[in-house]
């Protein structure tokens, strides 16, 4: 009798279950699909009917089975927030609230990133016990369920900062061989536009077999590259000639990049002016007194350098002074013209517009975007048309010495800096060597396969 009791209970109990879950199913189409993902996590989480039959009845001795903790890992989506969320795991709204208010950190649950992961963990009465939320590669909230509410704080994983020594050939370019090497971005274009902008060329200088080598600084976690630094110290070996960069820091913490020259001579790397108003752009026309011109068909002196880039590509002055012309120029279409000190003028022609941040008269320093590449006046292409003139006459911009600064008699000076840069210098070196080395291993080991 007792077991036909417990089988019509049983019974009773499934069919009322199926009968919710039937009238769920027949729910009218204009309901939101919020409510139908509501329905679904709800049914998730209903306890088995083996368990609610057995508790019904009383008998957990004879049919309890341990419910383990729920873990949820939930990918957010677009405009999802915690109050979105917690309603799809029948999360209240008040824990909800003890949560972000809590302390400082809790408030940053709001900030809640698509496509990243939150992981909800439920106890055995579906109570929500705690919340992680990984918001980096470094930084992760957690949430835990004390007796008065929630714990919550950030755990940051430790951050390693260290130097990095990269070599590389080039094949084809400094960005394509630099990255080979690991070099980032940021770094390329620290090497390109802040650091050898004054001594090399880097739209016509670099030739394949030149080298470099590269020290930087790298914070990484877990052994995995997070992000790169400062450039601490560099060297170009092109056709045979060494030019070199040493990150120096003053008592007033001010850093410059200067070169050794010698044992008692260090050259500052930053000159007056610029070797390209374009970084990375192809040399289409060079300096030539007696070119002839695309459009007009005539012998016609070429007295600058044209540089090929995208419409819109930045054009940078390549010195300090002042704007003495902004505007139309006939054939040479959008220009602006700098006067650098009484000596010295560069000529910026062709653009497609002028930035607007300057004006007739204006104070522009070295590297301040003047301008944007275009193809007004008489031009084929987009592209930059760039002058430089000393004393009033036209110079090759690709060749003209450019004014430097040396210092030689500060001793003060030189000791600071030989005791920071010689453990760069060093490092330099013997990375050089060990490069050669390995190249004479390579030709002697070909020799003795051919013998």
């Amino acid at each position: 009798m007792k077991t036909k009791l417990y089988q019509s209970l049983f019974l009773g109990i499934t069919s009322a279950i199926a009968a919710s879950a039937s009238y769920a199913l027949i729910t009218p189409q204009n309901e939101t699909q919020a409510s139908m993902e509501n329905l679904a996590t709800t049914t998730a989480v209903i306890p088995s009917i083996y368990e609610t039959t057995a508790n019904f009845l009383g008998h957990t001795a004879e049919l309890e089975q341990p419910i383990k903790p729920r873990y949820i890992e939930h990918k957010i989506k677009t405009n999802e927030t915690l109050s979105s969320i917690f309603p799809l795991y029948n999360i209240n709204s008040s824990t909800l609230e003890k949560i972000t208010k809590a302390n400082k950190i809790g408030a940053r649950f709001a900030d809640l990133m698509v496509n990243k992961v939150l992981i909800i963990e439920l106890d055995d009465a579906y109570k929500l016990q705690r919340l992680v939320y990984k918001k980096d590669i470094v930084n992760t909230l957690v949430a835990t369920r004390n007796a008065d509410g929630f714990d919550v704080r950030m755990d940051s994983r430790p951050l390693d900062k260290h130097e990095t020594l990269a070599q590389g050939t080039i094949k084809s370019s400094l960005s394509a061989d630099g990255a080979k090497a690991g070099l980032s971005a940021s770094i390329i274009n620290k090497l390109a536009d802040k650091i050898f902008a004054w001594d090399i060329d880097f739209n016509k200088d670099l030739q394949p077999n030149d080298k470099f080598t590269v020290i930087y600084e790298e914070t990484s976690v877990d052994g995995k590259r997070l992000k790169t630094g400062e450039v601490l110290a560099a060297e170009f070996v092109i056709s045979g000639k060494s030019y070199s960069a040493i990150r120096y820091k003053d008592k007033e913490g001010n850093i410059e990049y200067y070169s050794p020259q010698g044992k008692n001579v260090v050259r500052k790397v930053r000159k007056t002016f610029l070797r390209s108003p374009i970084a990375f752009a192809r040399i289409s026309s060079h300096f030539n007194l007696h070119r002839k011109h695309p459009v007009l068909n005539r012998i016609r002196a070429h007295k600058g350098v044209d540089y090929a880039a995208r419409s819109g590509t930045p054009i940078k002055t390549t010195g300090d002074g002042k704007i003495i012309f902004r505007g139309r120029k006939g054939g040479y279409g959008n220009v602006v013209i700098v006067q650098h000190n009484k000596k010295y003028k560069s000529l910026y022609a062709h653009m497609s517009k002028f930035n607007g941040k300057y004006k007739l008269g204006s104070t522009v320093k070295q590297g301040a975007v003047v301008g944007y590449v275009g193809k007004t006046g008489l031009a084929t292409g987009a592209h930059l048309h760039y002058e430089f003139l000393v004393n009033g006459v036209h110079k090759n911009p690709l060749t003209v010495k450019l004014p430097r600064t040396e210092i030689k008699e500060d001793k003060v000076f030189l000791a600071r800096f030989k005791k920071q840069a010689q453990p760069y210098v060093d490092q330099l070196n013997q990375a050089t060597t060990e490069t050669a080395e390995i190249k004479v291993d390579k030709l002697l080991s070909k020799k003795t396969k051919k013998l």
